[in-house]
């Protein structure tokens, strides 16, 4: 098999891999936590095996999805910690962007962060706690780096940096289940008040020499 021939088969099977994953989401917009191989495998018009092909087991499917999902997240944050305006306003708006991801796609958060409580018939639901404290992990490890890229947090400011990152999302994770279940407020009551929380150390750092800036 010549080079082209490769290239071709492997775009062929990224749009397939796509256009599966794509089937995933309307399942799991619909279904949220209790999304079943069968839902997905039906939706694309295919076998559960072929969709095991793909994806290798239930557990490779969750992967994806998660990856699919959290890379579009962590993009939309970034975008936030970038726009131009003043540290304050970037934390608020930072806060706000997972907010409004959350409330916008509640069954995907449900998803990607509550393990199901039983799938259809013959096809029990995902094992999601297996999975969403690696979740959860990455997007801490991703803020710390760029609290460290970022500011100067003076001695141990690596580590500092790590437990900022984790905390932070740590907070975002428990206080937006916490209000995306209840509404006890509105969405906007409840950034200014993490905002208020998190403020004090953030206004105090200075920016790293040489980093993009806080």
């Amino acid at each position: 098999m010549d080079t082209t021939q490769r290239t071709d088969q492997q775009r062929s099977a990224d749009r397939r891999r796509r256009e599966l994953l794509e089937a995933a989401d309307r399942v799991v917009l619909r279904d949220g936590p209790q999304a079943s191989m069968n839902a997905i495998a039906a939706e694309a018009g295919i076998t559960k095996p072929i969709l095991y092909r793909h994806f290798g087991d239930k557990s490779g499917l969750y992967a994806a999805l998660a990856k699919r999902h959290t890379d579009a997240l962590l993009d939309s944050l970034r975008a936030a910690l970038d726009a131009p305006a003043d540290r304050r306003e970037r934390v608020e708006a930072t806060l706000d962007t997972y907010l409004a991801a959350i409330e916008a796609r509640p069954q995907v958060y449900r998803f990607l962060m509550h393990p199901a409580e039983g799938g259809q018939a013959g096809d029990p639901g995902f094992d999601v706690g297996k999975h969403s404290v690696p979740l959860l992990r990455r997007m801490g490890e991703e803020l710390a780096q760029v609290i460290e890229d970022r500011l100067d947090l003076g001695p141990g400011s690596q580590l500092l940096a790590r437990v900022w990152g984790h905390g932070i999302v740590g907070m975002m994770y428990a206080a937006g289940d916490w209000w995306l279940g209840e509404r006890p407020c509105a969405r906007d009551e409840l950034v200014r008040s993490m905002a208020d929380l998190l403020w004090g150390r953030l206004a105090a750092a200075g920016d790293k020499v040489g980093g993009p800036g806080f």
